[in-house]
């Protein structure tokens, strides 16, 4: 347990010097802390509701939070949900309420990594923060809103913080390298630009990875740093630091759901090159292929459907090739579902049309099959009727092409559907390429239908 951080110390890295004291220091999140907005003033104003900060590593949720404790006046007390457990939260919660009750003096309970906490530990945090206890600041990497108790979550603010970008990045390391006190400043490091950009596209949003590429290139440089002798920092400076960019990626988390989304919809828009690019993120950074391949056989149906069966047969292969070879050989497999995909014709009538068939049996009675079209195994149900008058298909279908023109329908067509949805029409092909075809053919059969009817 931990209780208003001290000063940053010249020991420490240089990520923890770096870290802003006031909002003004802050760099980025301007949403959130430009002046006027809602945090800000609450900060300022020292009325600190509950809240959970949600953004990715290193977008600065421990920094805000450090930066209220230096401007609130109530106590502030910090724990990890790595390290703490039910005991140490009551014994915090005794002490607020202690300190409450005898000098009227709040206590803030920051929770570092609160997705970590199980059940039981943010149940026992809930009746203190909905009594007013402690006030609750809860920072996390993940989706609250699957991480964090629902009670919990309801009595809280959530305030999303993004990733920086790279001129912020930029911003962050050109201070460090002129700060007198906590950077380098009093050193004499002068740092190519391509070799900033590099460190601020590596970083991908991360201020705490692009201060600690910064640091190690420093220290690396070979230079005796206490001598202040001067230190030039190229790009292949920075490329031997980095040596292998870890990407940021949590198979359980939100960047496994956006970045399936992000394939999904990339292949809905016939962009292979988007495609190429989302499967090339997901792999690389160690993903299910099995997971990816299970999404390629969904999409196969969902947006391609009739407009190219073929799709559905080339991503089961793709789903074949990695079962049998697995990566890296089956990365190429992957490769050409997704440009397959990409490039083929889309169309979501299949799913369409099952979603009008489901509403039909959910909305309408469930009316026996048609006597016509039952099963007539025995001599009692032929006697009552059991496929009586059914007109066998094949009779009547002529050897042509069912995508012909001049197919024509089947002779004397039957209803198959029950009594009270005779005529009902579910499946609406579209125009693109195979179910052009299917509808020329669908409509004329349908229109025939209509006119033996009629």
């Amino acid at each position: 347990m931990q209780k208003n951080t001290p000063p940053a110390t010249a020991v420490e890295p240089l990520a923890a010097r770096m870290r802003p004291r006031t909002l003004d220091e802050i760099i980025g999140q301007e949403h959130l802390l430009a002046p006027g907005r809602l945090l800000r003033q609450s900060i300022e104003a020292d009325r600190i509701p509950s809240m959970i900060l949600w953004g990715p590593p290193g977008s600065g949720k421990t920094t805000l939070a450090e930066v209220i404790a230096r401007q609130t006046h109530a106590r502030f007390v910090t724990l990890s949900a790595v390290s703490a457990g039910v005991a140490d939260l009551r014994k915090v919660v005794e002490e607020a309420r202690k300190l409450l009750q005898f000098s009227k003096q709040r206590t803030i309970l920051f929770i570092d990594e609160i997705h970590r906490f199980n059940k039981a530990q943010q149940d026992a945090v809930l009746p203190h923060v909905e009594h007013g206890v402690v006030t609750l600041i809860g920072a996390t990497t993940e989706n609250p809103s699957f991480e964090v108790n629902s009670a919990l979550l309801s009595r809280s603010r959530v305030f999303k913080l993004s990733a920086l970008s790279e001129e912020q990045i930029l911003a962050l390391l050109r201070r460090a390298l002129r700060d007198t006190e906590q950077g380098f400043g009093r050193l004499t490091v002068t740092v190519d630009e391509d070799a900033l950009q590099q460190i601020a596209i590596f970083a991908d949003g991360d201020a705490r990875t692009a201060l600690n590429v910064l640091e190690l290139a420093v220290q690396g440089s070979g230079e005796d740093i206490s001598a202040k002798v001067p230190i030039h920092i190229s790009l292949s400076s920075i490329e031997d630091v980095m040596q292998h960019r870890a990407l940021l990626y949590d198979k359980n988390g939100d960047q496994h759901y956006d970045a399936i989304s992000a394939l999904h919809k990339s292949l809905r828009g016939s962009d292979p090159d988007a495609g190429l690019y989302w499967l090339a993120r997901m792999i690389e950074a160690g993903e299910d292929p099995l997971y990816v391949v299970r999404r390629l056989i969904r999409f196969a149906s969902e947006d391609v459907g009739m407009a190219d069966p073929q799709a559905l047969v080339v991503c089961v292969a793709a789903q074949q090739a990695v079962h049998f070879v697995g990566l890296p050989e089956a990365i190429l497999a992957l490769a050409q579902a997704v440009v397959y995909l990409a490039t083929a014709p889309k169309s979501n009538a299949l799913e369409a049309a099952y979603q009008r068939a489901q509403e039909a049996v959910q909305q309408t009675r469930n009316d026996p099959v048609p006597l016509h079209i039952r099963n007539a195994p025995t001599r009692l149900m032929k006697e009552l009727d059991y496929g009586k008058d059914y007109k066998y298909a094949h009779d009547y279908y002529k050897e042509m092409p069912i995508d012909d023109p001049e197919r024509p329908p089947a002779g004397q067509l039957q209803e198959y559907l029950p009594e009270s949805l005779k005529g009902r029409c579910y499946y609406e092909p579209g125009l693109q390429g195979k179910e052009a075809s299917i509808k020329r053919w669908l409509e004329k059969r349908r229109g025939d239908r209509t006119d033996n009817d009629g």
